[in-house]
C-alpha cells in the first residue's frame, strides 16, 4: 500500500465522528491505552488553558526555557498554515514543526489502533502527538488545551509539572457554559493535586472559581496582581514577585496585553522545579519569542501591491470580544505614536460573537471590509458580517474576496492607510499564504 500524505490521513479523520467537537475523555483514553499509554512517557508537562493569550504565553515560555538551554516540545491548536505546526518537536537549539514522514507515521499508527471507532479529529490527533512527544527526547512539554480544560483531550495528563491559566472570558458558550463562572470551571479542570498553577489577571468571578478548584485539589496558586505583577515603566517591562523586582526589556510581541502574557511566562519560568533560569534567559526569551498572526506587521509580499502606496498591513487572529478589546487598545496606542487611518478586513466563524468583537473598533476605524473565510463552510457570509458591523456603528461593506477588500480600501484611501486583517486564525493562515505566494495560489 503506498504511503499516504498526512493531509490524506487528516482528511479521513474528519469523518470518524459526526460532531467536530464532542468533549469527553473516554474515547481518547481508550485509544491511548491501545497505543501503550504514551501520555505516561512524556517529559515534564506545563499544561496551559484559558480563553485569550494562551498562544502568546506559550511562545514566551518556550523562548525563555530554550534561552536557558533546555529542549522544549510544544503542542498548540489550531494551526495557521500546516497541521505540522501543532506538533513542535525539540531540536538542538529550538523546537520545529514535526516533519512529514514522522507525522504520517504517528497518524497512521493512531488510525490503526483506533480501527475506525468514533473519535473526534482533535482527540485522535492529540493521541498521535503524544506518540511523537513520547518518542523524542525533551526536557519539557508545553501543552496547550484545545477547548476548555476539564474534558479537553489533553487533560489525560494526570501529573503535570505545572499548570497555567491565562485570561478567561466569554467564548465557546455552546460547549463550555453560558456564564464566566461556567467557563472558568471548565478551564480550572486542568488543576491537579498539589501542582502549582500560574494564574493570569482574571475577572473576579473567574478567579473565585479557580480558587475554589485550587482548594479542592490543594493546588498552590500564583496569581497576577497578588503574588506577581508585570507592568511597563520607562519603556521597560518591570516584573515583581515576593522574591523581588526584575527590570526586563519590553516583549517582542506588540500590544499592552502582551505585558501580562509575558509576565505569566516569567512567573512560570521562575517557578519551574529543577530548572536554572536566569534574568538573562528571561530577557532573551521576551525579545526573541515569535507568535505569527498576533498583531504581526507583515513584511514584503504580494498584498502590498493591492494596498494604497505606503500603507501598513497588520494581521491578527483575534476572534472574541476580549481579543477585540485588547486589539483595539493596541491599535489606539499605534495611532497615538504614528497617526494613520485604520481600515479593517474582517472574516469570522459563525460560532463567534462578531458584534462583541467589532464593537471595540467604533470610533477607531474608518472602514470595514468583511469577507467570507475561504474553505470554511461554518463561517459568516460577508454580507451577514457587514450587517453586524453596521449595527455596531461601523462603516462596513461586504467584499467578494481578499482582493476585493483591498480594492475597496484603495478606493476610499486618500493616502497611506493602516490595514488590519482580523477575526479568525483560519483567515490569518489564508492571508499568510496569499502574502507569500500571491492570491492566485490560495
Amino acid at each position: 500500500m503506498p504511503i499516504q500524505a498526512s493531509s490524506d490521513v487528516l482528511q479521513a479523520f474528519e469523518r470518524l465522528h459526526p460532531k467536530s467537537i464532542d468533549l469527553s475523555l473516554d474515547r481518547v483514553r481508550r485509544l491511548l491505552a491501545d497505543l501503550g499509554d504514551p501520555q505516561d512517557a512524556l517529559p515534564p508537562v506545563i499544561h496551559v488553558a484559558g480563553t485569550n493569550g494562551k498562544g502568546s504565553t506559550v511562545a514566551f515560555m518556550r523562548a525563555i526555557i530554550e534561552a536557558a538551554g533546555y529542549r522544549v516540545h510544544v503542542f498548540i491548536s489550531p494551526h495557521l498554515r500546516r497541521f505540522h505546526e501543532r506538533i513542535m518537536l525539540a531540536g538542538d537549539r529550538s523546537a520545529a514543526p514535526i516533519d512529514e514522514a514522522s507525522l504520517v507515521s504517528v497518524l497512521r499508527r493512531a488510525d490503526a489502533a483506533n480501527a475506525g471507532a468514533p473519535i473526534t479529529f482533535f482527540e485522535i490527533t492529540t493521541a498521535a502527538a503524544f506518540l511523537a512527544f513520547s518518542e523524542h527526547q525533551a526536557d519539557v512539554l508545553i501543552l496547550e488545551t484545545g477547548l476548555g480544560g476539564r474534558l479537553d483531550a489533553t487533560n489525560v495528563v494526570t501529573n503535570p509539572m505545572m499548570t497555567v491559566i491565562t485570561p478567561i472570558s466569554i467564548d465557546h458558550t455552546g460547549f463550555l457554559g453560558a456564564t464566566l463562572a461556567d467557563i472558568a470551571g471548565e478551564k480550572a479542570g486542568i488543576l491537579k493535586a498539589r501542582t502549582p498553577c500560574i494564574v493570569s489577571r482574571q475577572e473576579e468571578e473567574a478567579l473565585d472559581v479557580i480558587a475554589t478548584r485550587a482548594a479542592e485539589t490543594i493546588s498552590p496558586l500564583c496569581i497576577a496582581g497578588m503574588d506577581w505583577d508585570a507592568y511597563e515603566q520607562h519603556g521597560r517591562l518591570v516584573y515583581q514577585d515576593k522574591s523581588g523586582l526584575i527590570d526586563l526589556p519590553m516583549p517582542r510581541l506588540l500590544g499592552r496585553h502582551q505585558i501580562d502574557n509575558a509576565g505569566a511566562a516569567v512567573a512560570a519560568a521562575r517557578r519551574l522545579p529543577g530548572f536554572r533560569i536566569t534574568e538573562e534567559h528571561l530577557a532573551r526569551g521576551l525579545t526573541t519569542a515569535v507568535w505569527p498572526g498576533r498583531l504581526e506587521r507583515l513584511g514584503p509580499g504580494a498584498l502590498y501591491a493591492l494596498a494604497p502606496p505606503g500603507s501598513e498591513i497588520w494581521l491578527d487572529g483575534g476572534h472574541n470580544p476580549a481579543a477585540g478589546e485588547a486589539l483595539s487598545r493596541a491599535l489606539a496606542d499605534l495611532e497615538d505614536r504614528v497617526s494613520c487611518p485604520l481600515h479593517l478586513v474582517v472574516g469570522m466563524m459563525s460560532t463567534k460573537d462578531a458584534g462583541g468583537f467589532l464593537s471595540h473598533f467604533k470610533g477607531l476605524t474608518e472602514f470595514v471590509a468583511t469577507v467570507s473565510i475561504p474553505g470554511q463552510s461554518n463561517g459568516y457570509e460577508a454580507a451577514e458580517l457587514a450587517a453586524m458591523a453596521r449595527k455596531q456603528g461601523l462603516f462596513a461593506e461586504p467584499a467578494t474576496d481578499l482582493e476585493d477588500a483591498f480594492a475597496m480600501s484603495r478606493g476610499l484611501a486618500r493616502g497611506p492607510v493602516r490595514i488590519l486583517i482580523t477575526g479568525s486564525l483560519y483567515l490569518a493562515g489564508h492571508v499568510m499564504d496569499a502574502h507569500e505566494h500571491g492570491l492566485a495560489s490560495t
